[in-house]
């Protein structure tokens, strides 16, 4: 092989390089190898994870505030099985993310012959959790595929894609230099006139309009604002959706949707447009919205308009192109704003005197956090009591500043994510949520978060020596609790192990005073707060 011939892998990473891509996610192996050959002077930089999971969720962190797919490298077999659940998990949230995994040699590919890593269909593995899953198995087929994703990033519901490579291919030199190959075709189009026509005359006919967007109008937020001012409609977000609106918009019911209070204002809607949201039971916490009216629904998505939500109207496009559409034909209509904007204030105080005793010390310790968060940082949370009653309680000043993992519901998501979420903004402070089970899923991540961060990265570990949701669960279901109340190791030492700052508040003043610290300090802080010193 000439020096100037590149192999497979080298050119997929220049290829990637010329798309944008300029973070990949992973931990090299002997089944990758080709891959990192082709890294150094390729501008794109390489953040060492400490599993497979963590690349993920790192990925999915990275796309999630940066709006550019995340990229992960992973070998073979294992590496792919253990990406699964990131990948799963940015599949249900509609997160475009690129996977790229070696598989084995062309010739082994479903022989069975106990190959290292070998699967017996690595492809089907991950076909029902990505947009596509395929194997190129030839070089030239690479450049297509990658274009392929892109197209599924620009243009459709951006989902999770994963290319596998054999070995021989991503050795072999290519025949010819596709690396410049890039075929970036964005656009998700408009609806139709007629469907745009029969939308705005329900709009002008709505006594009592409203809204509900979630994560597929992050980029519509001005647009939905206008909308929602000129309607006089009540705006809801799912989680996915928090931000869309400014904080003290009168008409900012936030993502209330998951709380009864939420549920009664929605229920007195006669026309409801939904924008960019799949509408599950995850993002409602209810297996069906008490909808009595109309439903006009924008999505990218066709499969959407005959789900469990059939709609009247179905506008099949970009969520930003329609909604400027939608405003362009609406005729000034007078509105009672005051009526509108009424109900929602009365929502606000429902849902803060209605707060159980659980939910009640979880809104003085998101309180403190509020007080303290940099006006521009981001939230990354897992599956935790905390979070929970953050997704609708705590306020976010804008889009892609709370990253919840909504769909899948996956434990250990939090601080990966939220490591992933500083390198797609670096000039982002972040705070990660994680309550004490979901953190020993992918503690290990802190070695990549000291290693790789010189910025502020605060880790706010909530501690009740629990499972404690589905503690309660059993509780609730008169199940005598089994495998909830685990024995926690010290969190203090074990960070410090890794050279994190380490702080442990006795109660919320300290915890306040720890947050105001912490995000003035470049580099990664430990806060436990144990539940007796929140109380």
């Amino acid at each position: 092989m000439h020096d100037n011939t590149l192999t497979g892998g080298q050119a997929l990473v220049r290829l990637l390089a010329n798309y944008g891509v300029d973070t990949v996610f992973g931990i090299p192996g002997v089944h990758t190898l080709e891959l990192y050959r082709g890294l150094p002077g390729s501008g794109i930089r390489h953040v060492l994870t400490r599993h497979e999971q963590g690349a993920g969720f790192m990925a999915d962190g990275y796309a999630r505030v940066s709006g550019k797919p995340g990229v992960c490298f992973v070998i073979t077999g294992p590496g792919v099985t253990n990406a699964a659940t990131a990948i799963g998990q940015a599949y249900a949230d509609s997160i475009p993310m690129l996977v790229i995994s070696s598989v084995n040699h062309t010739a082994s590919l479903g022989k069975g012959w106990g190959s290292l890593h070998e699967t017996q269909d690595q492809r089907a593995i991950t076909a029902p959790i990505t947009a596509f899953s395929a194997v190129a198995l030839s070089a030239e087929d690479l450049p297509e595929l990658v274009a392929r994703a892109y197209a599924v990033f620009d243009s459709e519901r951006p989902r999770p894609v994963h290319i596998s490579v054999p070995l021989d291919v991503l050795a072999a030199p290519i025949k010819r230099d596709w690396s410049n190959d890039v075929v970036r075709r964005p656009g998700r189009g408009l609806p139709s006139a007629e469907v745009l026509d029969q939308a705005v005359a329900k709009l002008v006919a709505a006594k009592r309009p409203m809204i509900i967007a979630g994560g597929g109008a992050l980029a519509a937020g001005a647009a939905l604002q206008r909308l929602s001012t000129r309607l006089a409609a009540p705006f809801f977000t799912s989680v996915a959706g928090k931000g869309l609106l400014p904080i003290d918009a009168p008409l900012n019911a936030g993502a209330s949707l998951c709380v009864e209070h939420g549920w009664q204002l929605i229920s007195e809607a006669d026309v409801v447009l939904a924008v960019g949201t799949e509408m599950a039971d995850t993002d409602y916490w209810r297996e069906r919205l008490p909808i009595k009216g109309e439903l006009l629904r924008v999505d990218i998505d066709p499969r959407k308009f005959n789900d469990v939500y059939p709609c009247a109207v179905a506008l099949r496009g970009d969520a930003q192109q329609t909604l400027l559409a939608l405003l362009e034909r609406l005729p000034p209509v007078p509105r009672d704003d005051e009526r509108a904007m009424q109900a929602v204030a009365t929502l606000h105080r429902a849902i803060a005197q209605g707060h159980g005793p659980l939910q009640s010390l979880h809104q003085a310790i998101l309180a403190r956090i509020a007080a303290e968060l940099p006006a521009n940082a981001f939230i990354s949370s897992d599956m935790t009591q905390l979070a929970y009653t953050g997704n609708y309680a705590f306020p976010s000043r804008a889009p892609r500043s709370w990253l919840h993992p909504t769909g899948y519901g996956t434990l250990g998501y939090g601080l990966p994510a939220g490591i992933g979420a500083k390198f797609g903004a670096p000039q982002r402070p972040g705070l990660v949520l994680v309550g004490d089970g979901g953190f020993l899923y992918t503690a290990q991540e802190l070695a990549t978060a000291v290693e790789e961060l010189d910025s502020p990265l605060v880790v706010l570990l909530w501690n009740n020596d629990a499972l404690g949701q589905i503690r309660d669960d059993m509780l609730e279901l008169h199940i005598e609790p089994i495998g909830v109340l685990p024995r926690n190791p010290d969190f203090a030492l074990f960070a410090q192990a890794f050279g994190c700052t380490v702080n442990q508040p006795q109660n919320l003043d300290e915890l306040q005073t720890d947050l105001r610290n912490a995000f003035t300090r470049n580099g990664v802080t430990l806060i436990e707060l144990k539940h007796a010193c929140a109380c």
